[in-house]
């Protein structure tokens, strides 16, 4: 399970592995694009997933004009302790689109996989994203099966983004995962981004993750505070 090996949302998804991209409207037409990203470190609500290893990591998603769409992202891992988990693919299904002038929602359910796994691993989540003036958004994340953990679990992400000029932007959230006591405790993390797009379609993010104690005794020695940089880009 996540914890004990370590995610998510991971990834992606965790989005793409978030936790939680801002929802998007829906496009006029049917849509093909992609993510693709270079980072020092693959940190999932606050873990690491790579046991700070650097991380590459691909998504594509397919969006249809009625607002929904299919995605898959993937990514390297590396768990403590190993399990043989190498790869991590995020898949979704949901809608996103327009719900006022001001406000988006995206609603979709996640599968997290890992085919190269010695256990089992693979899990769902059902998530929720509310955007409004796309610069705020609020996440909620819930499942039944929480890390592969056979207990509950449901996380929620406060999210802020502004921007400086064309070019530099900062952005943060925090967030709770309240998980079931029989598997441990609940936990909060938080982090600061700065990015800088210094020519389209390319970004660089540097990102200064921190967790409370609770995620630390769940994760021993991939929580904590953090630093991670990545190069991405949008297609």
């Amino acid at each position: 399970m996540r914890s004990k090996h370590l995610i998510s949302l991971g990834g992606t998804a965790a989005l793409c592995g978030a936790l939680m991209a801002a929802a998007l409207p829906a496009t006029a037409s049917a849509q093909l694009t992609g993510t693709a990203s270079l980072t020092s470190d693959y940190v999932w609500r606050g873990s690491s997933q790579t046991r700070e290893d650097p991380a590459v990591q691909v998504g594509l998603k397919y969006a249809h004009a009625s607002g929904l769409y299919a995605s898959v992202w993937g990514s390297n891992v590396k768990f403590r302790p190993d399990n043989g988990a190498s790869t991590e693919f995020d898949l979704a299904v949901g809608w996103a689109g327009k719900i006022a002038d001001d406000w988006a929602l995206d609603a979709y359910l996640l599968r997290y996989q890992y085919p190269s796994a010695d256990v089992q691993l693979n899990w769902n989540e059902l998530n929720l994203a509310v955007t409004w003036r796309e610069n705020y958004w609020v996440a909620v994340g819930h499942s039944t099966n929480t890390m592969a953990s056979d207990t509950t679990g449901t996380y929620v992400l406060l999210g802020a983004r502004h921007a400086l000029n064309d070019q530099w932007r900062i952005e943060g959230t925090v967030a709770r995962y309240v998980l079931d006591s029989d598997y441990a405790d609940s936990y909060t993390h938080g982090a600061l981004s700065v990015v800088w797009a210094f020519r389209a379609p390319f970004e660089l993010r540097a990102t200064l993750h921190a967790t409370d104690s609770a995620a630390r005794r769940l994760f021993p020695g991939m929580a904590g505070t953090r630093g991670e940089f990545a190069l991405q880009a949008a297609f």
